[in-house]
Order: structure tokens, then C-alpha cells, then sequence
């Protein structure tokens, strides 16, 4: 099932052990369309600190909870290496956080998780905390991480194939996969306007320099991929 990003902003998330925070971002691969981190503010429990949970931690998204339950406790996400919020994610940042955890490298393999669909795990990782384990799998070379912010990339303008329409107010992401599969667009009146989807295969690239999105499709294809109603979308609660 399709979910909104957006509307999981502001989400409390869980650890087994007691309450972490509230959902703030979502970074994405933008090569592969699927998010690799769910960024948390952790509020008062750990002040001034983000931290990042994979999709690893969380496994299939439930529609029906008020609460996203990560399957780690506080005292190994307050162990976890510290990102720096003011600097892209690194990969060798990720190495670190991956031999930490003892999760498989999404990177290594041709699935969409390397060597699966799908971030879950037969068995949920238990590190000492503080103290790494070793990842699955021998170790990654030094590429490049493509991660974006999600809120970042919301408000970017969409560049079709016969000029600029509408921007990015969205994201459509599979519960199951954590991919994204569309784009929500919105057109027009930047308040009033209407929303379409247009499906990220359709993006040639992304230019961040100029704050744009471009796709293979006219205006006029883009303006006749009307979105759904509301009440046939997933929503976080």
C-alpha cells in the first residue's frame, strides 16, 4: 500500500523500550527511489541530537498504529554514531552505522535491500550497545551515498518536457519496500491548485543547484495524472 510522507511527519516513534521522538525527514537514495533513513528528532532525550533509523529497524510501516514501533532499545540508539545534520550522509558514515547495528549494506547485491526486496530481518539485530558488530558481507568500497532530503526536495519545481509546471509537495512511498513510487505534484495556484501523481520512473534527474526536478512528460501528460481521493491513500493514523 501507497503512503503519504508528509502525513508521517510529526509521528511519535517508539523504541521496545519507551518513546525516541517524533519523525522530522526522510532521506532517500535518488538513484534508486527508496528511502534508506527515517531522520528522528529526539527532542529532549537526547537534546540538540538527530538520530537515523533505517527502514532495517522498522520493517513493514503499520497503518494502523498511532505509534511507529522501532525494533531497538533507547540505550542502543543513544550508542549509535552521531550524525552531523549539517552535512550530507557519507558512506562512510553509513559503513559505520551499518557494522554498528550488524545490518546487511542495501548497497552491495541487485535487489532493492542488496540481497532483498525488502528491509526486513529474520531476526532483529542485537549489538552490544556501544559496541559494533560486523555487517553481512564483505566490506563496501568507497562510493558515493546518493541521499536526499525529503524535505528538502518538497517545494522543488517540476520541469516537464515543454517547460516548468507545479512542484513537488509530496512523496508516495510503499509500505512494504520503502520505495517511492510517485511524486505528489501540485499545479497551478501554488495554494489552491490541484494534485497529481506522476511516477518516479518518468525523472530523467535532479538538479539541485537549480531546486528542480525534471521528467519525460509534457505539461499536458503531467496535468491529466490526477491523484487519487484522499480516502483511498494510506494515511499515518
Amino acid at each position: 500500500m501507497l503512503r503519504s510522507i508528509k502525513q508521517l511527519y510529526g509521528e511519535h516513534l517508539g523504541a521496545s523500550d519507551g518513546e525516541i521522538g517524533q519523525v522530522k525527514d526522510f532521506y532517500f537514495d535518488d538513484q534508486n527511489w527508496v528511502i534508506r533513513y527515517l531522520v528522528a528528532d529526539t527532542g529532549s532525550w537526547l537534546t540538540g541530537r538527530q538520530v537515523l533509523l533505517s527502514p532495517y529497524s522498522l520493517g513493514r510501516l503499520q497503518a494502523t498504529r498511532k505509534v511507529l514501533l522501532v525494533n531497538l532499545t533507547r540505550e542502543q540508539i543513544a550508542n549509535s554514531p552521531s550524525i552531523d545534520s549539517h552535512k550530507p550522509v557519507s558512506r562512510q558514515y553509513e559503513e559505520e552505522y551499518h557494522r554498528y547495528f550488524g545490518w546487511p549494506y542495501y548497497w552491495q547485491g541487485d535487489a532493492l535491500w542488496g540481497m532483498s526486496g525488502f528491509p526486513i530481518l529474520d531476526l532483529p539485530p542485537t549489538p552490544l550497545p556501544g559496541k559494533p558488530s560486523a555487517a553481512h558481507g564483505p566490506r563496501p568500497g568507497a562510493a558515493d551515498a546518493h541521499l536526499r532530503s525529503a524535505q528538502a526536495v518538497s517545494g522543488y519545481h517540476l520541469a516537464a518536457s515543454d517547460g516548468t509546471t507545479g512542484h513537488v509537495c509530496d512523496f508516495m512511498m510503499d509500505d512494504h519496500t520503502w520505495g517511492i513510487d510517485q511524486l505528489v505534484i501540485k499545479i497551478g495556484h501554488r495554494f489552491s491548485g490541484q494534485e497529481v501523481l506522476i511516477p518516479t520512473n518518468s525523472v530523467t534527474r535532479i538538479s539541485y543547484e537549480e531546486s528542480t526536478v525534471y521528467v519525460n512528460l509534457t505539461k499536458a501528460a503531467v496535468a491529466q495524472s490526477l491523484a487519487p481521493p484522499l480516502a483511498s491513500v494510506a494515511t499515518a493514523g
